[in-house]
Parts: C-alpha cells; sequence; structure tokens
C-alpha cells in the first residue's frame, strides 16, 4: 500500500485541494491553490527528544510551494532535523557514545577462545586459502588442531573444495586476516566480523534518526544493537550470516537515503511546474533524474547475494518497497495519475536495478574465472560440454566458464534444497524470533585448575559462545511486531513497513524449509538454525523503535504523556543493556562459574 509520512495528517482528494493532493480533482486544468493540500499550522508544537524542534510556522503561511510541498513529503519533524546546535551535538556525542560502546563488546579480547567456533571451521580455513591461493583449497583430514596452533598452511595446493556458498563473505574474512598479518592468531580471523558489527550498529543510528526524525530514537535503536546477544557474537566470529546482514543493511541504508533525495527532487520539480503555471504536474509528473542511491542498493544486493543466497529475497522484498514508496511519493505530490507515473518510474528502476544485482553477483566470482584450479573451473571441458554452433567461435572460454559455473550452481541448489540431517540444534523458524532454541558454537567445562578455570574456585567453571538474541529485547521484539504491522497498515506509514519488510524477507522465507510447509510444497525439512534470525536482527531492533516513535506521534499534543512515554521507552532500553549485561560473558567465551552459566538457561530449550 503506498505510504505517506505518518506526523502529517492525509488530505482528502478534493475538488480545490493542491497540487499536493489532486488525485480525485473533476477539473485537471484547474490550477490548485497549494496551501489547501498542505498541513495546519502548529507554531506551539514542542521541541522532539535530541534538541531538534519543528520549525516553526508563519502565522500566515507565506511559504514558497517548494517548502510546502516538501513538508508534505517529508514531514516537518525531518525537515526540523540538525536544525539547531544543541541537537547536533547530542547526535555527534550519543553517536560516539554508542559505537564506542558496540566497538569494546565486540572488540575486547576477541581472540577468546583460541579455538575455530562453530562454522569458523569452514569459512575461515576457506577465506584463508582464498588469501593465499586464489581458490578455495582442501585441507587433511583433521586440520583443525595445527591451524589453532598457527600451521595455517596445511592446505592441499592444487586440490579444490567444494563449497555450497558465493564467495564474498569469505573474502571479506580474508581481508581481515591479510589486513593484520596473517591467520596465527584467532582475534584476526573475526576482525572483519567484528569490523562489520561496529559498522551496522552506526548505520542503524543514521537510519533510524533519519527515519523516526529524532536524534534520541537513533540513538536508542543503536544502542538496542549494540548489546544484543545475536549481533554480537556474531560479531566475534568469522561466519558468513554477518557479513549477509551487513549488505542488507547498506542496501536498506541506500533505499532510505533515494527515498528522500526523490522526494526533495520531486517536490522542486513539481513546484517549479506549478509556479510557473503549468497544467501538466495535475495529469502526470516530472522525472527527477537518474537515482544513484538507487544504483548504490543494487551493487549493495548483488554483494548481499555474494555472500548467501538468501540475499535474494531481501531483492524481493525491498523492490516491493521502492514500488510502494513511488507510487506514494506521486500520489502526495498531487499527481492525478499518481498510479500510471508511479508504475513508469519503477520499471525504469528494475531495468536498472536488477540487471546492476546480477552483474555485481557474476562479479563476485571473479577470482573463480580466472582460477583454472577452482572448483569445477573446467567442467564444460571436461564433460564436452561444447558451445553451440551459433555461439562465436572467439568466446568459447566465456562459453565455458559460464556453463562450468552454471552447473556448479545446480550443484549448490541441491545442496541447500535436500539438506537434511539431524542436528542437535535444528530450529523451526517459529521459534527463531523468540530465540527459543538458540545455537551453541562453542561450550566447555573446567574443574578447579583446569584450563581458565581458577585453582581456588568452589565449583567447574563452564565457558561458553551461546548465539542467543538478549531476551529481553526479542521477547519485546516479538510482542511489537503485530503492533508495527497495524499500525503500518491503519496510517499507511512508511516507518514501519520498512523495518517490517526487513523481518518479512529475512524470516518468512525460511518457513518454506520447515514442517508442515515443506510438506505441502512437495520439499524436504532441511536443517536450519535460529543463528540465520542475525540477517534481520537490525530490522527487529527498528520495529521496535518505530512503535515508540509512533507512540509519541499520538501523544504530541499532551505533553505528559508524551514524557511517560519517553520515560517509559528510557527504561525498557536500560533494562535491555542490562540483560546484554548480564550475558555477556556466554556470549563471548568468558570463564564464568557453572551455576552461572546454568542460572542463565531460562528455557530447558537453551541448553
Amino acid at each position: 500500500m503506498p505510504e505517506h509520512d505518518a506526523d502529517m495528517e492525509s488530505q482528502p482528494m478534493t475538488t480545490t485541494s493542491s497540487g499536493a493532493a489532486a488525485a480525485d480533482t473533476p477539473d485537471a486544468t484547474e490550477r490548485p491553490d497549494t496551501a489547501a493540500a498542505l498541513p495546519p499550522e502548529n507554531p506551539d508544537a514542542p521541541p522532539v527528544p535530541g534538541g531538534a524542534p519543528a520549525p516553526p510556522r508563519p502565522a500566515a503561511d507565506d511559504r514558497s510551494t517548494r517548502d510546502r510541498l516538501l513538508e508534505k513529503l517529508l514531514g516537518a519533524r525531518r525537515l526540523g532535523l540538525g536544525t539547531t546546535a544543541r541537537d547536533r551535538m547530542w547526535d555527534l556525542i550519543g553517536t560516539l557514545a554508542v559505537v564506542t560502546i558496540a566497538a569494546v563488546a565486540r572488540l575486547w579480547e576477541l581472540g577468546r577462545p583460541a579455538k575455530l567456533v562453530f562454522d569458523e571451521t569452514y569459512y575461515v580455513k576457506e577465506g584463508w586459502s582464498l588469501a593465499s591461493l586464489g581458490y578455495e583449497a582442501a585441507w587433511p583430514e583433521e586440520p583443525n588442531p595445527a591451524f589453532e596452533a598457527g600451521d595455517v598452511s596445511s592446505y592441499k595446493t592444487g586440490e579444490a573444495e567444494y563449497v555450497v556458498h558465493p564467495p564474498v563473505g569469505k573474502w571479506m574474512i580474508a581481508l581481515g586476516m591479510r589486513l593484520t598479518g596473517g591467520a596465527d592468531d584467532p582475534w584476526k580471523w573475526r576482525i572483519a566480523s567484528a569490523v562489520v558489527g561496529i559498522l551496522a550498529v552506526l548505520l542503524v543510528i543514521r537510519i533510524a534518526r533519519r527515519m523516526f526524525g529524532w536524534t534520541s530514537l537513533g540513538l536508542m535503536a543503536g544502542l538496542l544493537l549494540a548489546v544484543d546477544g545475536e549481533a554480537i557474537v556474531h560479531s566475534r566470529t568469522g561466519l558468513l550470516d554477518q557479513f549477509l546482514m551487513f549488505w542488507v543493511l547498506v542496501a536498506f541504508a541506500c533505499l532510505v537515503m533515494d527515498r528522500e533525495w526523490g522526494r526533495r527532487r520531486l517536490a522542486e520539480r513539481v513546484a517549479h511546474l506549478i509556479d510557473s503555471g503549468s497544467e501538466a504536474v495535475m495529469t502526470y509528473g516530472p522525472r527527477i533524474g537518474f537515482r544513484w542511491w538507487r544504483l548504490a542498493a543494487a551493487v549493495s544486493l548483488g554483494l548481499a547475494c555474494g555472500v548467501k543466497w538468501s540475499g535474494l529475497y531481501f531483492v524481493l522484498g525491498f523492490g516491493l518497497l521502492v514500488v510502494f514508496w513511488d507510487l506514494g511519493a506521486r500520489r502526495d505530490a498531487g499527481i492525478r495519475r499518481w498510479v500510471e507515473d508511479g508504475a513508469l518510474g519503477v520499471l525504469v528502476t528494475a531495468l536498472v536495478m536488477l540487471p546492476t544485482i546480477v552483474v555485481v553477483y557474476i562479479a563476485t566470482w571473479t577470482g573463480w574465472f580466472v582460477n583454472r584450479m577452482s572448483y569445477m573451473r573446467d567442467w564444460a571441458e571436461v564433460n564436452g560440454q561444447t558451445a553451440p554452433g551459433w555461439f562465436p567461435g572467439w568466446a568459447d572460454g566465456v562459453w565455458n566458464a559460464g556453463r562450468s559455473l552454471g552447473e556448479y550452481h545446480k550443484q549448490m541448489w541441491d545442496f541447500h534444497t535436500s539438506l537434511e540431517s539431524d542436528h542437535s540444534y535444528d530450529a523451526h523458524p517459529v521459534n527463531w524470533i523468540v530465540q527459543g532454541r538458540p545455537t551453541s558454537f562453542f561450550w566447555e567445562k573446567f574443574t578447579p585448575g583446569q584450563g581458565p578455570c581458577p585453582p581456588g574456585a568452589t565449583q567447574d567453571c563452564a565457558v561458553a559462545v551461546t548465539s542467543l538474541g538478549n531476551p529481553a529485547l526479542w521477547w519485546l521484539g516479538a510482542a511489537t511486531l503485530l503492533v508495527a504491522l497495524v499500525l503500518a497498515l491503519v496510517k499507511r506509514d512508511w516507518r514501519g513497513s520498512g523495518p517490517l519488510m526487513g523481518v518479512a524477507a529475512g524470516w518468512l522465507p525460511w518457513f518454506q524449509y520447515s514442517w508442515p510447509i515443506a510438506g505441502l510444497l512437495g520439499g524436504v525439512a532441511r536443517t536450519i538454525f535460529t543463528f540465520y534470525s542475525i540477517v534481520f536482527a537490525p530490522f527487529l531492533v527498528l520495529t521496535i523503535v518505530y512503535v515508540v516513535a509512533a507512540l509519541l506521534d499520538y501523544t504530541e499534543n499532551d505533553p505528559p504523556a508524551k514524557r511517560a512515554i519517553g520515560w517509559v521507552a528510557g527504561v525498557v532500553t536500560a533494562v535491555i543493556v542490562g540483560v546484554g549485561v548480564l550475558f555477556y560473558p556466554i556470549w563471548t567465551a568468558m570463564p564464568v562459574p557453572y551455576d552461572y552459566w546454568h542460572g542463565l538457561m531460562w528455557l530447558p530449550s537453551w541448553i
């Protein structure tokens, strides 16, 4: 459903409505009065948290057509953001503080535990062989003890390994190891994940601040992600899902920037047509130029797919967002035939974004193309798969490489769609949203005086890395999803539809691989894990903060109620931070008394 800015009242489409809302005007040749469809004056609007007041409006609205359209398309709160020194100061100080908290949580003793954790056994070694040889090499039997001890070159030169995920995430892990001087220390395996995790917190701050128009809510969103267990654990392990989350989040940030850029440009061009007396704007709107932010989003989505194929779900989800946002912008700008007008823009966008995503994805396999030792690189030649007669002879190498890559992808697809094996941490997607069955990445128990357990300890010690989201955060998120969905639909609010789409794209597709839907679709219930939910963790955070923003909007004219909402949000944030401190040891392999670890297993399914 097309959206509008939630802090603006939806305007009726009447015969005298303005260029900002004239879809039902019977006489499209009549030039509109642009003031009629714009928001009423509110000179006494209180300042927003973070020090950004709503911009003052004169008693007689003598603003330009452009300024009034900007307020209609973006909202007064967004336009007032960052207009005061106080707001900018708190933005800078708060952002530095939250990012510092995230950095400490992710970098402190990053090399602990000094062992390959969970699927690091695949991706770290594959990344290192990529950095060393240019392809994922096979390893001898039981290579982990030697690798952990510093013998990182025991791979089998000249023998490629069959891998089932594209290379981008492994190249990022490899880059971290190369920039830090090798793979001889566990923190070097994980530094790329940690940096990406810190950047994700910064991105969430900027996204939330821009979406909701409140500096304080941007900082709240960043802090919630900074203390989430899923985010911390994945930032401290060399797994691929962290990089999938990052590129998806970058793509979403680009689309948020594109939405604002597009609406600003639309306001300028529609205002110019109205002020010059043009009548055409009432039927079809102006073109606004090439959308570079969308191109950047397409590149990011191509890289996301180059980490894991599940990035494709976000291509679909974000594509729908672009459609809704474009149609909403044309409608709110007063374009009479906004559906047709917006559809044309969507078509142009698809013709740019989809090929870009495909090209970027194929480009991520460049290393595979140039290195003849890559797995199945010469499959076409070996199996006599020659090019058809119409294909130019000088390009036989291109055909052979493409045909080999296609066969490789077919094998990867067969693996992913038929992965059916018993695993103690297999988890149905229903459990993900409440973290009902978290994945244990690492667990060891020591007697006093053994390993990291102090000799004077009165009980055994436990060392754990449990991919468990902050329980207070995820349980609150599960409770607010339905509220956010209702608000977003009833208010046609883009601030809710964006985060909800991110949650849906990262979560709902996995139900097709679970009972009973897999059986109904004729497929198999493949093995899946709760830790996949890291990809939509930032969007769950944004969903929670959206509900807070909607409540603050609702109490805009009731200062006591608005202050109460602010206090409740502050207390809830403090509780989530406190729970994060409590669980931090079992997210980061800190040795703790066994009873402490066991006391944190609040649900039997967590063990």
